[in-house]
């Protein structure tokens, strides 16, 4: 640490010893048949990430002049009336006059109207993928829409994943800190049509904490005339059970002032149906037990959701961020209820046994986050320093009670007890970042502390009737401190037709858990590396190819740390593993990008000790537990194909399929510790027509069709799954009113059975929640709702750790 902190000290000395010089940019813009574009808009990109840094306008000659442009690496692109020029590469160390950014004609005529439509484009970067939607049909839909519709991405039972492993999604550059279900309720109200663009970020650089998979990053339009806007909003859905979310956002901006709004309420009930079978095996590896279970499970919950953004610019050198969010959900309700048909090897009724379970939840989830930004002399050049605080309070109280049978129905027992849970989890995190530009290349060092204190207890009690796998000795404290300290430093260059980029983060890790019941404390205490290099070679427009490799680590969730058990029934439970250690991986992807229209990736990703959901039947006491455990070795690879194009100016196609391997070798624990691995060849395949069904614009269709042939999960396997989604939104009121509809799952066949079937286990389930619906939502706009606002999440892999329930 001491030596990090010296680079990082001495970087920054030298940065402000350089003195401060900026060029400008001239150009003129013309479309494919050498005809100007008078008063074309001209946009400026970072060329490291495709962010915007300033723009103007072609004179009514088609002429134009960026001024105080600062030494760095850039994009420069012309558009006009939905139609873009490709984006030109720019060192600029000096002024530069350019020729002429071409325009092309991409008009058709409909019955004697003009349309002209934009399509949606990727671009490869070194260490990206950018999915551009502004102004197209995409953009119409909601942002889960938009993320639903990016290259590479696979939602899987409402989770977003990139290869296999799930991403992480972030609004401008900062992570949206909710659990899974509520980042789709927050992208589902959340209009697409200010994004920008989606990247997708397979390999996160080394600015990215190490904790964690692939990211995909929302941007957003930037922002530029003063003023207010507003808007509310709302959904109902008609699933088995009706609900229902409303909303209000409202943003404020001044010279210096950027303020921004937002509450969400949305009540809901939900069923959840589940099917379940195990068959328990003798030492003659004969089935003489067969379990068949049937769950009912019914959540009803009130979610609240708040967050206040503001921004706040002292000078053109200094400004200030303030992001905070509310996520309260109080007086949940799950009621459970399960029947079991226990039966013979013979397949002849043995007995039957009801278990009711009736649970209240409550759980709080508060995140402030503050960070001082400081433009230093050299055009370029910044120092940023961010505090964060993350409080969360999770409370569980569940009661449950079981009868048990005979083949007659006759009573035989009766079991029951209640369990009182409780988790606290406070995170601190400071974090000091410095970037400059160096001659033809730039640099981007920093230090971060993170220090994570998570208190969790839980107490059995209220017994009746006995059994022998539940106790109150059950009931236990557990403490988790954990303290990580980091630093990091990438160099980002770019040439002729090449770009790079190399990063190296380096961490320390030192973290207690300790069981206060059973007297058991776990320890870790180890300093990792974690290399990252990106490399882009454009040989000419229509060619690219890249290679990116990156070693991440993925530490176990503060839950799931915790020695407790959760019980479906006293026979069927998930326990915590305090012995979780973090898993370390390394990925590779190699790719190739025809035309910015035709895509083709190979990955390959060594998952190590990856940390999975390992199911294990014990045939001796009858029981089902899943749990969470390291792996001995885990391996991914697979061929990506994505068509990204328009078909005409009125209907755009989208393709994706993948081609993949997944295995993962265990210790089979209730098979005498033998060492299995399972594995998949599976296909992926998503589909997407996006149409324009007026001659304004104003009315947009979907459909898409997704398939997956199988899934691992840990030691389950998935079978096939498929779901067809139709979809119309219409615009009104010039662009204020919004109004859509969208029927989900309309084959009803995008509910998989997981099975786990090996050496002497043998059990599967079928889970079935609402998928088939048909979903009704508005937005209304007031004020001047042209404004892009600067809505944003909280940027801290920490806080993703905290359980969802």
């Amino acid at each position: 640490m001491k030596h990090i902190t010296i680079t990082f000290l001495l970087v920054f000395l030298i940065s402000k010893s350089l003195s401060a010089q900026t060029y400008q940019i001239k150009g003129k813009v013309i479309d494919s048949e050498n005809k100007i574009i008078p008063f074309a808009n001209i946009l400026l990109l970072r060329a490291a990430d495709s962010t915007f840094v300033k723009g103007t306008s072609a004179d009514d000659n088609g002429l134009f002049v960026l001024a105080e442009v600062e030494p760095s690496l850039y994009l420069l692109q012309a558009s006009y009336v939905g139609r873009g020029s490709l984006p030109r590469a720019l060192d600029i160390a000096q002024d530069v006059s350019l020729g002429a950014l071409i325009i092309p004609l991409e008009t058709t005529s409909l019955d004697e109207v003009v349309v002209t439509a934009r399509r949606p484009t990727l671009q490869r970067l070194a260490d990206r993928l950018v999915f551009s939607v502004e102004n197209t049909v995409v953009s119409q839909g909601s942002s889960w829409d938009i993320l639903k519709s990016t290259p590479g991405v696979i939602v899987n039972q409402e989770e977003l994943q990139i290869r296999g492993q799930s991403a992480t999604v972030y609004l401008n550059d900062r992570k949206v800190q909710l659990s899974g279900r509520e980042v789709k309720d927050l992208l589902d109200g959340l209009s697409g049509t200010n994004i920008k663009s989606v990247e997708v970020i397979a390999n996160p650089p080394a600015r990215y904490e190490a904790d964690g998979g692939p990211i995909l990053n929302i941007v957003t339009s930037k922002n530029i005339v003063p003023g207010y806007k507003g808007s509310v909003s709302g959904n109902f859905t008609q699933a088995v059970f009706p609900k229902f979310s409303i909303g209000t956002s409202h943003y404020y901006k001044t010279d210096k002032l950027n303020l921004f709004a937002n509450y969400t309420l949305s009540p809901k009930k939900e069923l959840r149906k589940t099917t379940k079978g195990i068959n328990f095996i003798n030492d003659s590896n004969l089935i003489f037990s067969r379990w068949d279970t049937r769950y009912n499970q019914i959540d009803r919950s009130q979610a609240h959701n708040g967050s206040l953004i503001l921004d706040y610019d002292f000078d053109d050198k200094n400004s200030l961020n303030l992001t905070s969010n509310l996520a309260f959900n109080p007086n949940q309700e799950r009621e459970n209820r399960l029947d079991n048909d226990i039966r013979n090897g013979q397949s002849q009724l043995d007995s039957t046994f009801t278990t009711l379970s009736n649970t209240d939840l409550d759980n709080t989830n508060l995140a402030v986050d503050l960070t001082y930004v400081h433009k230093l002399k050299k055009p370029g050049a910044r120092v940023s320093i961010n505090g964060h605080y993350t409080y969360y309070d999770g409370q569980i109280m569940q009661n449950l009670s079981s009868n048990y049978f005979d083949n007659n129905g006759a009573p035989l027992r009766n079991f029951g007890f209640d369990t009182d849970s409780d988790q606290d989890i406070q995170i601190f995190t400071g974090q000091a970042d410095f970037s400059t530009p160096i001659e033809n290349a730039s640099i981007e060092t920093g230090l971060k502390i993170s220090s994570i204190a998570s208190k969790s207890a839980i107490d059995y009690s209220n017994f009746t009737g006995t059994d022998d796998s539940v106790d109150a000795s059950l009931s236990d404290n557990f403490n988790y401190d954990e303290k990580v300290y980091a630093g990091y430093f990438s160099l980002v260059k770019n040439w002729e037709k090449w770009s790079m980029k190399l990063g190296l983060r380096g961490e320390l890790t030192e973290a207690t858990g300790t069981s206060l019941t059973l007297n058991e404390t776990n320890t870790q205490d180890f300093f990792e590396p974690f290399p990252s290099l990106y490399l882009l070679y454009s040989p000419s427009d229509k060619h690219s190819f890249s290679f990116d490799y990156g070693r991440n680590v993925d530490r176990p969730k503060y839950n799931d740390l915790n020695p407790f058990r959760f019980f479906f029934n006293e026979n069927d439970f998930e326990e915590g593993n305090p012995g979780l250690k973090p898993s370390f991986s390394n990925n590779f992807n190699f790719n190739y990008t025809l035309n910015s229209e035709y895509f083709f990736d190979i990955y390959y990703r060594d998952n190590g000790k990856n940390i999975a959901k390992l199911i294990f039947q014990n045939n001796g006491n009858q029981t089902l537990e899943l749990v969470k455990q390291n792996v001995l070795e885990s391996k991914s690879y697979g061929l990506d194909f994505t068509i990204s194009k328009g078909i005409t100016p009125f209907w755009f196609l989208y393709a994706y399929t993948s081609l993949f391997h997944e295995e993962e070798t265990f210790l089979a624990v209730e098979s005498n510790n033998q060492r299995f691995t399972a594995e998949v060849d599976g296909v992926y395949g998503y589909l997407a027509n996006y149409l324009t069904l007026s001659k304004d614009g104003t009315f947009t269709g979907e459909m898409t069709m997704t398939y997956i042939s199988k899934f691992l999960f840990g030691s389950y396997v998935s079978d096939e799954q498929l779901n067809l989604t139709l979809g119309l939104r219409k615009t009104l009121l010039n662009n204020r009113l919004t109004l859509s509809v969208a029927a989900e799952d309309l084959l009803e066949k995008y509910i998989p059975t997981y099975t786990s079937r090996y050496l002497n286990q043998d059990n599967f389930y079928r889970r079935s929640p609402e998928t088939q619906f048909v979903r009704f939502g508005f937005t209304y706009n007031f004020g001047n709702f042209k404004l892009d606002d600067n809505q944003r999440g909280i940027d801290k892999k920490e806080r993703e750790r905290l359980e969802e329930e």
